[in-house]
């Protein structure tokens, strides 16, 4: 508690962090403040069928993500979730397509036209998304909730929709640029959070209720042992040995240690499980513009996070975004000629094309179980479910919220230690008590 202490009267001390952490949180109030802005036109009222709906299935998943915009028929009721699904467009399109692999190569510029990219991409996604929820709002509210019809409503609710989901992803980049860094995945964990104290409150309610007080602290220890593991699956490591060669270099000796390359068992981080939320809500909007009654039988297949068909391919596709994000986040041949350069070797492998091979091996069998546990957790929530916990309570238990708190949690907690660290090291630095060693950078 002391250290604890120590450390907020640090982070108050630090004038640019303590500006970071406030730009930060007012950037998050003014997404949960928009959140309960209603669509004009539209009888708030008059929101009860809407809400019912998103109680369970499918489409409460998306209310969670979405804070509880989804059924609030708020300006921010389609979230950041088509700006992901534009970026798992554009990353695939960049291991197909030559003229996306030549932008990656081509640094910061690359980079911004790639996000420029990603950004018109994301407003064809949201035209045929807001179309498809106005259609959903059309089919679930009564005439009287809506103050106009037609095209007059559905025109201007399309731009103002897209409008508010692009608002919210300026609002996650000047979150990254401005505050602490990662400011979509900040977006979404707080989306997940606002949905936190109602449900333990609801599921609580209904032990109580019940009598079942004991059956609700089962299912804390039960909430527990998962949210460590979640946290053993996070921060998980593989440590392989490289050996540094001596080098004599005028009088100095350099190398002759032998250091480790810390590979982590889900190298991918809370990637996939967003990736694989995103891909499952394309057949809604597909549903939702086409109107069709086959498409609504595999929808709605699709949309039963107690059934087969969803968890299965929900559980598929975090695997398979596991190996895809993995390849595009580590590359083992720049790291054997990283080691190559410097004079290093894994023990017993031949520097070259057999150290990737070794990496690319290591790597594949270290994501396999990293990709199952990450996909049985995803769809833990179904099981939960099965066995009378609210759904509202039960989407806690699974990847789908809770590997993304805990992931997005300890990557914020890990932003604030750099800053600390870096801000002590140069606070030292400048007092002149701390020399550099002769021999590590010339200091």
């Amino acid at each position: 508690m002391k250290r604890f202490i120590e450390t907020l009267k640090n982070i108050y001390k630090i004038e640019d962090l303590r500006f970071r952490i406030g730009t930060t949180l007012f950037f998050l109030l003014i997404y949960r403040l928009g959140s309960f802005v209603s669509l004009p036109g539209i009888d708030p009222a008059q929101l009860q069928n809407l809400q019912n709906q998103t109680s369970d299935g499918l489409l409460g998943l998306i209310n969670m993500f979405s804070g509880g915009a989804f059924a609030q028929a708020s300006v921010f009721a389609l979230g950041i979730m088509p700006y992901i699904s534009a970026s798992i467009v554009i990353q695939l399109m960049g291991i197909a397509v030559p003229y996306f692999q030549r932008l990656q190569k081509e640094g910061e510029s690359g980079r911004r036209k790639i996000n420029q990219i990603t950004r018109y991409l994301t407003v064809l996604i949201l035209i045929p998304q807001a179309s498809a929820y106005l259609t959903n709002l059309h089919m679930q509210l009564p005439d009287s909730a809506f103050a106009m019809q037609g095209l007059w409503f559905n025109a201007p609710s399309i731009v103002i929709l897209t409008a508010g989901s692009m608002f919210v992803l300026w609002l996650g980049e000047r979150i990254t640029d401005k505050g602490i860094g990662n400011g979509i995945s900040l977006i979404i964990m707080i989306g997940i959070i606002a949905r936190l104290p109602m449900a333990v409150v609801q599921e609580f309610g209904s032990r109580i209720n019940g009598g079942g007080l004991v059956m609700f602290l089962v299912e804390f220890v039960i909430l527990f042992i998962v949210f460590m593991a979640s946290i053993a699956l996070v921060q998980g490591t593989r440590r392989i040995p490289v050996q540094y060669a001596k080098r004599i270099v005028g009088n100095k000796q350099y190398g002759g240690v032998r250091q480790y390359i810390p590979l982590k068992v889900n190298a991918a981080g809370v990637m996939p499980i967003i990736f694989a939320q995103a891909i499952m809500m394309v057949p809604i909007t597909i549903v939702g513009v086409a109107n069709s009654e086959n498409l609504r039988g595999v929808a709605a297949a699709l949309s039963n996070i107690t059934g087969l068909w969803y968890n299965l391919t929900q559980f598929l596709l975090v695997v398979a975004f596991t190996y895809f994000y993995t390849a595009i986040t580590i590359n083992p041949t720049q790291m054997a000629e990283d080691m190559k350069k410097n004079g290093g070797f894994i023990p017993g492998v031949k520097p070259g094309k057999k150290t990737v091979e070794f990496l690319d091996t290591v790597m594949s069998r270290i994501t396999l179980p990293g990709s199952i546990f990450l996909g049985l957790v995803t769809i833990m929530p179904a099981f939960a479910m099965m066995i009378g916990i609210s759904q509202s309570f039960a989407l806690f238990y699974g990847g789908t919220s809770l590997l993304i708190l805990v992931g997005v949690v300890l990557d914020t907690l890990q932003q604030i230690e750099s800053h600390l660290l870096m801000r002590h090291y140069d606070g030292l630095m400048q007092s002149g008590r701390i020399k550099g060693r002769p021999g590590l950078g010339g200091m």
